[in-house]
């Protein structure tokens, strides 16, 4: 008789196990929806950032792209004394499979010509400009000439100008770019992708701009 109470009294399994799986149920598919949302949402966002630059490379080098419009993608404002860094940025940007057009002052100013002639030559016919800002650019008028000529060129800042900064502080900034952020150059080659992202992210908008003027 014992055991046949405890029989009746001894809950079903099958109403345990039904309770747990259904609450694995309930709970189950909500997590998998949630990781799944989580999935679609980064998905989303990835393809948000994709689709803000719907330009590729291979458009921004189109015949009929703007980017010929001016002979040069970037100008390098640098001092003298920071050539051999500015080379080594040189070859990076042009060993891209864009193959990105820069004014390095030593190897293309024509000789002969005079050298205001020149900086101003070379501000006016590239896209951007890389302002290498050192402590020996501070020093250097012609640096602070270029940078000049650059700011009237594109007063609204409107991604042209690049401002990287070397072994400056924070304080000594020049003042007539502080509107603008820089790059700080802590690691060559990290700071050397930037400027090419920079570089190209003005060139997508500027084929973007001519694409919408034409439509």
């Amino acid at each position: 008789a014992g055991w046949f109470r405890r029989l009746l009294h001894k809950p079903k399994p099958s109403s345990a196990e039904s309770l747990k799986s259904s609450h694995s149920a309930s709970s189950s598919p909500s997590s998998s929806s949630s990781a799944k949302s989580s999935v679609s949402s980064g998905t989303s966002l990835a393809t948000s950032s994709i689709s803000l630059s719907p330009v590729s490379a291979r458009d921004i080098s189109a015949s009929d792209s703007p980017r010929w419009d001016k002979s040069y993608d970037v100008c390098i404002c640098h001092s003298e004394g920071d050539v051999e860094l500015v080379e080594e940025l040189v070859s990076y940007l042009e060993g891209q499979p864009e193959s990105f057009r820069c004014f390095l002052q030593l190897r293309d100013a024509v000789a002969g010509n005079a050298v205001v002639t020149e900086l101003c030559d070379a501000v006016q016919n590239s896209h951007c400009w890389v302002m290498l800002i050192t402590p020996g650019f501070l020093q250097d008028p012609w640096c602070r000439y270029q940078m000049h000529q650059a700011l009237a060129e594109a007063p609204m800042a409107n991604g042209r100008t690049i401002p990287v900064l070397k072994d400056v502080d924070r304080k000594d900034y020049p003042r007539e770019l502080r509107n603008i952020y820089y790059i700080y150059m802590a690691l060559k080659e990290k700071s050397f992708r930037q400027i090419r992202d920079t570089v190209m992210h003005y060139l997508q908008d500027l084929c973007q701009s001519s694409t919408k003027r034409m439509d």
